[in-house]
């Protein structure tokens, strides 16, 4: 085996093994948030939303300058720094006690998440060849699901005791990355060359397709982050124990490990980037509309299941297609830009749903949060539809062969008259349920 392939080989277990401790130690204590100062303190939903949504303008939004700090100096310092960070925030959110003190926790976490996410993403642009990064992604989705449902396992566990306790297990998880990255990780560059800061922001700022495809993810990452805030809340509510929000991420996890990598590896070679991107997208939006309407758990935990089959088809489409439009002159800009449509995204998701989720329920409307982001999500369809339909994105862009393409399974005319049956359909339910 050659050098630069041993390298690579190393490099591959290195991520996975960082990946694994980072999801696990942020599963261990974000999805019991909610439930802790929502359900179990009455604490508005709003307030708890604000609190996740700056962690995630903090971290997304600032996140082309860590990039652009980390193609300067390198991974390995940012990574570090940005755990520490983390875990700091993690030990804060132990004593929160007022709204104030939880947003301040979140900033912490969301400016260590600004250092670190960044670079490790352009690691994996680094150390993975073009062709094989589709299927690496799956399989770090398929990882990020295990560390979510075991995460969400040990911090259901850890609640019992008290909240502190599930806060200083997260913390400590991430001292422990710090350690791993400090130890294990090379020196290496993220960029072919040492890029100035200025050169790099100014390179993505001046790439107007990337700007816009990053931008329109907004609305898709407003209903991605709904598994951290309004998703929960739903499962306790119906469940009446917060132990049931597990089998949520169970039924995550066990998705992700038997259909992910097959349905990557299936439709790579039948479909765009763009369309399984647009596929998984509408399939995620359809299946939040009837969530205010369902009375069972069981109904719940259906809908939940095809959301995350959508995230599935969409997920490693996503992640593929930014890092393949990504300068090599400047990997850590272009993946620090790329989190500005989560950054948005989760603002608007966590505060525009923790908003919507207290109106919905001071007009006994529990229906109205679930249609307005299924609506937002279909706006995110159709602009992404207009950004693609009239430049496709070429596969050879991506160092791979032309895809089998089917026009008439994704043109306009299907998914208007797709979406209209969808509105006849949900105003039928309505108009049942109101005469009931």
């Amino acid at each position: 085996m050659s050098r630069t392939a041993r390298a690579r080989s190393l490099g591959k277990a290195f991520l996975l093994l960082d990946n694994m401790l980072v999801v696990l130690g942020f599963f261990v204590v974000f999805p019991l948030i909610s439930i802790r100062f929502v359900d179990q303190l009455g604490w508005a939903a709003l307030m708890v939303g604000i609190a996740l949504g700056l962690r995630q303008l903090v971290q997304q939004g600032l996140g082309i300058f860590g990039g652009a700090v980390a193609d300067r100096f390198g991974a390995r310092p940012m990574i570090v720094t940005g755990m520490l960070l983390r875990a700091a925030g993690f030990a804060c959110m132990a004593l929160a006690h007022q709204p104030w003190v939880l947003w301040l926790s979140c900033i912490l976490s969301g400016l260590g998440g600004t250092l670190f996410d960044p670079p490790r993403t352009a690691m994996v642009i680094k150390l993975i060849r073009p062709h094989e990064r589709g299927r690496f992604f799956s399989l770090l989705m398929m990882q990020d699901s295990a560390g979510a449902v075991i995460g969400a396992l040990i911090g259901s566990w850890l609640l019992a005791w008290d909240f502190r306790v599930v806060c200083w297990v997260g913390a400590l998880v991430f001292v422990l990355a710090a350690a791993c990255n400090y130890f294990l990780l090379p020196p290496w560059r993220l960029s072919t060359v040492r890029t100035p800061m200025r050169e790099g922001l100014l390179s993505v700022l001046h790439d107007r397709r990337f700007c816009a495809y990053v931008i329109t993810l907004t609305g898709y990452y407003t209903l991605a982050v709904q598994v951290m805030l309004m998703l929960p809340i739903v499962v306790n509510q119906i469940a009446g124990a917060p132990g049931a929000v597990k089998w949520m991420y169970a039924i995550e996890a066990t998705l992700s490990l038997t259909l992910l990598y097959p349905i990557a590896r299936w439709s790579e070679k039948r479909f765009r980037l763009e369309q399984r991107l647009m596929a998984g997208l509408l399939v995620m939006s359809l299946s939040l509309a009837p969530i205010g309407m369902v009375t069972s758990l069981q109904q719940v935990f259906m809908l939940i299941c095809t959301f995350y089959i959508g995230s599935i088809i969409a997920e490693p489409a996503r992640e593929t297609l930014g890092a393949s439009l990504a300068n090599a002159r400047a990997r850590g800009s272009y993946m620090g830009f790329s989190r500005l449509g989560l950054a948005l995204g989760g603002a608007v998701g966590y505060t525009g749903g923790g908003w919507m989720y207290d109106m919905g329920r001071e007009f006994n409307q529990p229906a109205l949060p679930w249609l307005m982001l299924a609506t937002v999500g279909l706006i995110t369809f159709f602009a992404l539809y207009r950004q693609f339909y009239r430049r496709a994105v070429e596969p050879e862009m991506f160092g791979e062969a032309p895809a089998a393409v089917c026009p008439g399974r994704f043109s306009l005319p299907y998914f208007l008259n797709a979406f209209k049956r969808l509105m006849v359909a949900t105003a039928a339910v309505i108009a049942v349920r109101r005469r009931s």
